[in-house]
Parts: C-alpha cells; sequence; structure tokens
C-alpha cells in the first residue's frame, strides 16, 4: 500500500506556520535559524525584506532562498505575501503576557496557566485543521476491517497508545497496546495481512517505536504512524501518515500539548470507527458501562 501523498505548501490545510513548524527538524541547522523567525512572528518576517531576515538569522540571503523552496515556496516574495495572510488568521492569545505561547523567566502562576490554556487549545485547534480528513477516511476503514490492531508507543505517547488501545477493545475491535519493545516486537511478528499496527511519536524518530512498526509492515500488517513532523523517519515505515500541530516550548509545555493533540486524532479515529457500526458500537459500550458500574460509589455500593 503507497505511503499517503505529501501535502504541499500551496495548499497545506493547517496553515503555512503550522506546515514549517512541521517540516523544522528536516531543514539544515541555517534553515531552521530562519524558520524559527518565520514562526515566531510570522508578521514581523512579512515585512523584513531578504536581506534583514537574513541578517537577523545569522545567515545568507541564498540560505533564505533554499528555505523557501524546502517550504514548497517559489522564492521569498511568494513567501512574504502567505506570512502576511497568516498573520492576518493568526489566532492571538487572549492574555497580552502570553507571548509567542512560550513561558518566560519569573513568570506567575496566573500567567503559567494562561500560556499552557493557550499551548493546549492553539494545539487541538491547529491539529484538527490541518487533518487529512481522507487519509483519516483510509485508516478507519483498515481499523475497521482488520482482524487485530496493535497499537505502540513510547514514554508519553504510550500514554496515548494505551487510551487508543482501550478505546478500541470497548467497541468490541481486538486491540493490545505494549509498553515493552520485546513483548511489542514478538506481537507485530505475528501480525500479518488484514491486521493493523499503529505507532505513535510525537518526534517520529523513537526508534522503539520505528523498530516494532517495521516489523509489523514486513509481515504484511497495514502501518499507521501519528506524529508531528511528517518528514520524519516514522513516516518511512507507515502506509499511513497522520499528523499533529503541537509545538515545543519552555519545560516541555509543548509535550503536554502534543499529548493533547495525539488525543485528538485518536478520538477522532475512534469515533470514526464506531459509527460505521454504530449499534454494535453502543451495546458494546453499554455491555463494558455495565460491567464496571458497581465499581462506583452511589450506584449499589456505598462508602462505609
Amino acid at each position: 500500500m503507497a505511503k499517503s501523498p505529501k501535502i504541499s505548501a500551496s495548499h497545506e490545510p493547517g496553515g503555512l506556520i503550522v506546515h514549517i513548524s512541521g517540516l523544522l527538524p528536516s531543514l539544515s541547522p541555517a534553515e531552521q535559524r530562519v524558520a524559527r523567525l518565520v514562526v515566531a512572528d510570522p508578521a514581523d518576517a512579512a515585512r523584513r525584506t531578504i536581506t534583514d531576515l537574513a541578517t537577523a538569522a545569522e545567515t545568507s540571503e541564498a540560505t533564505v532562498i533554499r528555505f523557501c523552496r524546502s517550504v514548497g515556496m517559489d522564492g521569498y516574495p511568494q513567501l512574504r505575501i502567505r506570512l502576511a495572510a497568516e498573520a492576518a488568521r493568526r489566532i492571538e492569545p487572549p492574555d497580552a503576557r502570553v507571548v509567542g505561547g512560550d513561558i518566560p523567566p519569573g513568570a506567575d502562576l496566573a500567567q503559567i496557566i494562561a500560556t499552557i490554556a493557550f499551548n493546549d487549545a492553539r494545539a487541538v485547534e491547529e491539529t484538527a485543521e490541518q487533518l487529512d480528513p481522507a487519509v483519516c477516511e483510509q485508516v478507519v476503514e483498515a481499523i475497521g476491517a482488520a482482524g487485530r490492531i496493535d497499537v505502540y508507543g513510547a514514554g508519553a505517547s504510550g500514554f496515548v497508545a494505551s487510551d487508543f488501545q482501550q478505546k478500541l477493545h470497548r467497541i468490541g475491535r481486538t486491540a493490545f497496546y505494549f509498553p515493552d519493545v520485546h513483548t511489542a516486537l514478538t506481537s507485530a511478528a505475528l501480525l500479518g495481512r488484514g491486521d493493523v499496527a499503529v505507532g505513535i511519536s510525537h518526534t517520529g524518530t523513537t526508534s522503539d517505536v520505528i523498530e516494532v512498526l517495521e516489523q509489523a509492515r514486513a509481515r504484511g500488517a497495514t502501518t499507521v504512524a501519528l506524529t508531528n513532523f511528517p518528514r520524519s523517519p516514522i513516516t518511512e515505515v507507515a502506509d499511513h501518515v497522520l499528523t499533529t500541530a503541537a509545538r515545543e516550548t519552555t519545560y516541555r509545555s509543548g509535550a503536554m500539548a502534543s499529548r493533547l493533540a495525539q488525543l485528538t486524532v485518536v478520538d477522532c479515529l475512534f469515533v470514526g470507527v464506531a459509527a460505521r457500526n454504530r449499534a454494535k458500537a453502543r451495546k458494546a459500550l453499554e455491555a463494558t458501562a455495565e460491567a464496571v458500574q458497581s465499581h462506583r460509589v452511589g450506584a449499589g455500593r456505598r462508602r462505609a
């Protein structure tokens, strides 16, 4: 099965800044400096001449041109136009102290709360904007028809993988999550055609998840990657690639936002699968809810 088509910058659904952020790790160090200036303040970058931007990024005008081409632009004039349009539609933080979504030194708790809430909300909104419905539909179809689904993830992404497995299991899908890489590899080795393997990695560079997904693909399973970066290594072993749009910030609050962005995609897939057979999914959810009902305080069991 072929990989999903690459989205060009001329029609990226989540906006140019989301597109550039996703490509950041694949750029050269000099191009990354240009990218960070552009992402941090699109309006300011749009006002700059190519010489000004190159100087601010401590690089050459030729590097700025290479950056433009790396992100799908024909040249710097097109980049400036697109950045101006992006700045016009950009959602600003409701709290004026939340600058760039980052947490500055000396921030009080009110500012920390406002910043984290802004980052989390922006990650969910931008993830939804750039999520490709056609690819989601293909993944939902594959999961809905799968004989078995394995979900893999490590660290924070492991929590999301576990959540997805539990959701699928509750609607009657045969799904597994293995936090240990050795167990995950032995499970992947037993997959075959008609099965689905989902690998979740924010960076797309987690070797354990890549290795397991590669094993599953070698056995004939349909592989799905969920990552923040569309050119990351995990996409090379995936038949379908789904992306999030969370940004890294101080104290790794971006990692917190990435988890919410991943859960947004997982929820979309889960509801998509459930909606294909509403009656069966509803019956399974009711049965599983009833099974644990007696363990809830106030439902047939009171505190002593």
